[in-house]
């Protein structure tokens, strides 16, 4: 039975030192337990940037810890907005707010306009029609590795389908996936030396990456104002509300937003689902047993255990108070999900994993509101999906080895985790 390891004080706990996010997960959890319960809006300093990141430390932030106080800060996007400064820790320089300012770092109404018309593919009818590619690819994925007995479970099984999904909406080759998948890599891990090299430039790394994602969009944008197509690109060139459309900006942007975010956040969830599953063998035994009733419980607990998105920042638009604590106009907060889906007032027995726990509010797509992950549908279509397909074919799949963790404290990101099954499957 996993425990929270609680430090000594609240005092000793620093989300500024690089070191705390290294540590193990029974430490880091205990930290914000410990917050959740004695200080649950504190105040934090900043990371110091090294030499490699040329941004000044910012003023420092409050965090909120606790499950109810996410959802209030989240419902209340015109007291905490996300267009000033963006939805990280450090303010983005405006070079790099150029790329990844895509629609969760802006504020209605501009929001709300380009909201309403991505959204467009993301209805429950958009989605539908999806639904034959996301089996046809979660099927050939076990096809590549069911002879096999082993593979690694992220490269092989949790990336490829919900990137060859994006991709596959958008209307980009097949040839270019690879290429997509490590520019993503780049921009999420920009903590972890794997992606970008210790005292690399994280600033240009980050904007050669975003650069590259948006010419190819570009050059698909291009190709389909002068020849649409049966995608979702050519959906968005052709939408329009109140007699605008979106810019050739606007599109790269979105495109960059939704491979990131609904590539890395979609592949962790399965990652970390398949890793809970291995670990509570009940859990996986009670889901086997009936997993079309199971399937929306378990999806949902899946989500909020593996809560991808650590956190998001918002900005105080005028003098407020939240969770009991004063905050004035112009102050950070940061919204910690991974502590909300683990807070004991929210969920009873929060460290386990329950494949039928309901009531569920987890805020694993983020919180309620404005903001509210817009893809959420299309990954629990996902998730299931591909766990419909192991249980059927791979039954026998087991995670064999210690996942190799992302370094970052802002995705919950599993880089490789290996797995074993018996080759030719039904094991």
């Amino acid at each position: 039975m996993f425990q929270p390891k609680l430090p000594a004080s609240v005092d000793e706990i620093r989300f500024d030192d690089p070191l705390f996010w290294a540590r193990p997960i029974d430490q880091r959890e205990g930290a914000f337990a410990l917050l959740r319960r004695e200080r649950p809006m504190s105040f934090h300093k900043e990371f110091e940037p090294p030499p490699n990141i040329p941004i000044p430390r910012g003023p420092g932030y409050w965090s909120v810890t606790r499950h109810a106080d996410v959802v209030t800060a989240s419902r209340r996007s015109d007291l905490f907005c996300s267009g000033r400064g963006g939805v990280q820790i450090a303010d983005l320089p405006p070079e790099m707010a150029e790329f990844f300012g895509s629609m969760i770092a802006m504020d209605d109404p501009r929001h709300a306009r380009l909201r309403g018309i991505v959204s467009r593919g993301f209805t429950p009818r958009a989605l539908a029609r999806l639904q034959h590619d996301v089996e046809r690819r979660a099927a050939t994925l076990v096809d590549a590795v069911i002879d096999q007995g082993e593979c690694d479970f992220v490269t092989k099984i949790a990336a490829p389908l919900p990137l060859g999904i994006i991709c596959d909406m958008m209307g980009i080759p097949e040839s270019q996936t690879q290429f997509v998948f490590d520019q993503t890599n780049i921009i999420l891990g920009l903590g972890d030396p794997e992606y970008v090299t210790p005292g690399t430039n994280v600033i240009i790394a980050a904007l050669t990456a975003g650069r590259a994602l948006v010419e190819l969009m570009n050059e698909i944008g291009k190709d389909r104002r002068a020849n649409p197509k049966d995608d979702l690109t050519s959906q968005l060139l052709n939408a329009q509300i109140d007699g605008q459309s979106l810019t050739d900006q606007e599109l790269a942007s979105f495109f960059v937003l939704l491979v990131a975010a609904g590539n890395e956040t979609t592949r962790n969830a399965i990652s970390h689902g398949m890793k809970a599953l291995s670990d509570h063998p009940a859990e996986r035994r009670k889901w086997a047993a009936d997993f079309e009733g199971v399937a929306p419980t378990a999806v949902e607990e899946i989500v909020r255990w593996a809560t991808p998105v650590i956190h998001f920042r918002r900005t105080v638009t005028q003098d407020t108070e939240l969770g009991g604590q004063k905050l004035r106009e112009g102050e950070k907060i940061v919204l910690w999900y991974n502590s909300a889906n683990r807070d004991e007032a929210a969920f009873p027995d929060p460290y386990r994993f329950d494949v039928t726990r309901t009531p569920n509010e987890h805020v694993g797509f983020g919180g309620p509101g404005a903001h509210h992950c817009l893809g959420a549908n299309l990954a629990r279509r996902e998730i299931t999906v591909v766990f419909r397909e192991l249980f059927r074919r791979l039954p026998d799949l087991e995670i064999s080895g210690e996942p190799a963790m992302l370094q970052s404290n802002f995705i919950h990101g599993i880089k490789r985790m290996p797995c074993t099954f018996t080759p030719g499957g039904k094991g």
